[in-house]
């Protein structure tokens, strides 16, 4: 856990079990001490406790029959955080563990990543402990619909945007948007990641991995360096991971693993287009298992996961470039420091949050170019930002427009932290500059709003 003393005390004593949503403010405030230090006005007006204090949780019960004619019961979420620039946008997590921590963590992280976007865009978050894992797709359809049926009630295109996490693909935002039509009798942009067919964006699907290449080659810039002929390690094998590993190809680096739940791959020869294809089926068309690549592709290596252990394998491989793709706090300290071992030169985070406080701590310590995900995966939401545009304005651009704003947006991105870093006496430091341009924009205007 983060040192507590940079969060409010009110939040500690109100959520003393929340770690996630703990650790996702200690390691803002943290960072954005000196501001608060230089602008006595955000703590006159309260800025800080405010920001760490949803606008609104929804909480509801989410009734659905399996195939079985059994009646089941999951719970369902939605942290409303911060709409002080823009409707509250962020993802919908269809997962065992989550839980109102998880969703708050998520949704915090979300005001400052969204900030940093140029795009006028709140922070949000939601989902249920819901397990699409092994549903068939009628059962998935009759608890997205269900789902659906209570939280209509709180989104809109100019209210609250949700669009996919972890367990919320393209079926699932199928599902949904069509009972949100159906409840509403409109057409809207209430949910983005939806189909090109209907209202969908180019790019979009691969956006935060895309996105998540496009900042980690400016970090290499900055030292007259190039992604080609990179080994890299990913982890993960849902979108984001898929989207990071096409990009990397494309731009002429080695990647070496692939990862879900089970466990972990390690292909010495690299991960080509073709591979990657295969596991796109395997991922997205069979919803296998990651360990079937080696059934296919022999030479590799699987190894299981071992969820007891205070270390993930799969950071214990010799790379340049680290892309962890999967999952929050998937890299801890002594993975940390395996990786700085074996020289790595370069940290950027695909998933949410997925290097924990010490991990950081020792990346930044050790002069690696590290990139929060605040920062380096805020392509996603970008997109989806220009999706809802698109929506708005009723016409579909081309993927090469859609493509080619996302690399300006990430280069904005990528130079707004490294100038606050420089402003504020942490030179080439992303993190401090990420969670500083964030809060600076977002406390801004919520003075300009006044106490509400």
């Amino acid at each position: 856990m983060s040192d507590m003393s940079d969060i409010p005390q009110n939040t500690v004593v109100r959520d003393p079990n929340e770690n996630e949503f703990l650790q996702a403010v200690s390691d803002v405030m943290s960072s954005v001490r000196p501001v608060l230090d230089q602008t006595p006005e955000y703590r006159h007006h309260g800025v800080v406790e405010r920001l760490v204090e949803p606008e609104r949780i929804i909480t509801f019960r989410v009734p659905w029959m399996d195939d079985m004619g059994q009646v089941k019961v999951n719970r369902g979420f939605r942290v409303e955080m911060n709409s002080a620039i823009g409707p509250y946008k962020g993802g919908l997590r269809f997962h065992p563990s989550v839980n109102q921590s998880i969703l708050k963590f998520l949704a915090f992280e979300h005001v400052f990543k969204n900030a940093l976007t140029t795009l006028p865009l709140g922070g949000g978050a939601g989902g249920t402990d819901f397990e699409p894992k092994g549903k068939s797709d009628a059962e998935i359809m009759r608890f997205c619909q269900s789902f659906m049926a209570e939280l209509f009630r709180h989104i809109g295109a100019s209210t609250d945007v949700p669009e996919g996490d972890i367990g919320v693909g393209a079926r699932e935002i199928g599902y949904l948007f069509g009972m949100y039509r159906k409840l509403n009798n409109q057409f809207s942009g209430v949910l983005t990641g939806k189909g090109l067919g209907w209202g969908g964006s180019l790019i979009r699907p691969e956006a935060a991995g895309f996105g998540c290449v496009y900042f980690a080659a400016q970090m290499l810039a900055t030292r007259n360096d190039t992604l080609k002929g990179k080994t890299c390690l990913v982890s993960g094998a849902g979108n984001v991971a898929q989207a990071t590993c096409r990009k990397l190809i494309e731009m002429g680096a080695k990647i070496l693993t692939l990862s879900d739940s089970s466990g972990h791959i390690f292909d010495e020869q690299g991960i080509d287009a073709q591979k990657l294809d295969f596991v796109k089926r395997l991922k997205n068309i069979r919803r296998g298992r990651i360990s079937e690549y080696v059934d296919e592709y022999p030479d590799a290596v699987y190894t299981p996961a071992t969820p007891d252990q205070d270390e993930n394998p799969l950071w214990r491989h010799r790379a340049q470039c680290i892309f962890p793709c999967a999952t929050q706090n998937e890299i801890g300290k002594q993975d940390a420091y395996h990786l700085i071992n074996n020289n790595v030169k370069l940290v950027c985070e695909g998933a949410s949050m997925p290097c924990t406080t010490e991990a950081q701590e020792i990346f930044i310590d050790k002069g690696l170019l590290y990139a929060p995900s605040k920062a380096a995966n805020a392509g996603g939401v970008a997109v989806s930002g220009l999706e809802l545009t698109q929506n708005s304005i009723r016409l579909s651009w081309l993927g090469e427009e859609v493509d080619s704003r996302l690399k300006i947006i990430m280069k904005s991105i990528h130079d707004t932290c490294l100038s606050a870093a420089e402003t504020y006496g942490h030179p080439r430091n992303y993190l401090v500059g990420a969670n500083i341009s964030g809060f600076v924009k977002v406390a801004d205007a919520m003075i300009d709003q006044g106490v509400i």
